[in-house]
């Protein structure tokens, strides 16, 4: 069951925690064979990778200077496309 996203609230908190350009750390886990997908989110940027004990998954970090909250949900909007991804 896939859960609801609020936007919104997500955008609102963003501007109320942060002063934009800001450094932000993107968190994913992924199936193992998607790394190239996820760095191709934010191709610029250096992506750290621990894979899980069993190594059907990897946790994925990046870190990258972001313009404003809209270009955070676009990443979070773009890695929703790759399947099997969840977003932390």
């Amino acid at each position: 069951m896939k859960e609801s996203f609020d936007k919104a609230a997500f955008k609102a908190k963003l501007e109320e925690q942060m002063s934009f350009p800001a450094m932000y750390m993107f968190k994913f886990i992924i199936p193992t064979g998607k790394e190239e997908e996820v760095s191709q989110l934010l191709p610029n940027n250096e992506m750290s990778l621990k894979q899980s004990a069993k190594g059907t998954y990897v946790s994925a970090t990046i870190k990258a200077m972001m313009p404003s909250s809209e270009s955070i949900l676009a990443v979070y909007e773009r890695a929703a496309k790759i399947e099997g991804i969840i977003s932390l």
